[in-house]
């Protein structure tokens, strides 16, 4: 079995398992407040790590979050994400590290939230057009000003990953990876052998008619559901992996976080592995 926790930056405790609230409606009313019950689901079968971002409509998935947890209970972690902006030629959605947006996005975090200190805040992607050492160092002085605990980064390389890491202390990484897509299998690398939490975003992937039938004979054979097996892998493939499965359906809620109670067998394993190229 898995490792239940990890401690991101060496000394801030999570459930493996975490909760992506990306999917989560804001509106109409009727949709929010099923969404304020998912997170509050969440929160009572145990999870202690959500993700959100600015982008997540413009803030609004933050205030949700707020609105269905404060005051959060002890232990819940609750990250956000900056670094895309409605700044485009036409007000569009772009990528947007200039320090005087970065530093706007948390003050507005921090207020959405409720919080004093957002304790993990991520890039949610680097700005090519900004100088990386702006960036990070923007971060890392709303870190000196204690409006920021720990730092991380989002869909990076490792070159990129190597070049953060000799401005700020990375304690997370948020790339896209599954079961079925392993195309940043070095981040995830890099990571591990650095003691760097790895959230892998999309989670689970639909993949071939192939796949999808190895898959479910696998859950078949486990008494599991497919999207279990998917998740059960990803706990196994490393002790720094913290999916975070998002959902706007409780009873979908469910079956992701069952995903812990999975034990994947060796030959389970070996017969996943070779799914997708690692």
């Amino acid at each position: 079995m898995a490792t239940d926790t990890f401690h991101i930056g060496g000394d801030l405790e999570v459930g493996r398992l975490g909760f992506g609230a990306m999917h989560l409606p804001t509106e109409p009313a009727a949709d929010r407040e099923a969404a304020i019950a998912v997170a509050r689901r969440a929160v009572e079968l145990g999870v202690t790590l959500i993700d959100t971002a600015h982008l997540y409509g413009g803030g609004a998935n933050e205030e949700l979050l707020a609105e269905a947890l404060h005051p959060y209970p002890a232990g819940l972690l609750v990250t956000t994400k900056v670094g895309v902006a409605r700044t485009g030629p036409g007000g569009e959605w772009r990528l947007d590290g200039r320090p005087a947006i970065l530093r706007d996005q948390v003050e507005q975090a921090l207020r959405r939230l409720r919080v004093e200190r957002i304790e993990l805040l991520q890039l949610h992607r680097i700005d090519p057009e900004t100088p990386l050492a702006d960036q990070l160092g923007t971060l890392r002085e709303l870190q000196s000003e204690g409006k920021v605990g720990r730092l991380g980064l989002s869909e990076v390389t490792v070159a990129e990953l190597g070049q953060a890491r000799e401005i700020v202390d990375v304690v997370s990484v948020q790339n896209r990876y599954n079961l079925l897509d392993r195309e940043h299998e070095p981040v995830l690398e890099a990571c591990e052998a650095a003691g760097i939490a790895f959230l892998p975003w999309r989670p689970v992937a639909a993949g071939t008619l192939g796949a999808r039938a190895e898959i479910a004979a696998i859950a078949d054979e486990l008494g599991a559901t497919p999207t279990q097996v998917s998740l059960a892998w990803l706990l196994d493939r490393s002790p720094v992996v913290l999916p975070i499965p998002g959902t706007a359906r409780i009873a979908h809620l469910e079956e992701n976080l069952a995903a812990v109670r999975v034990d994947l067998t060796p030959a389970h394993r070996e017969r996943l592995d070779r799914l997708a190229p690692r």
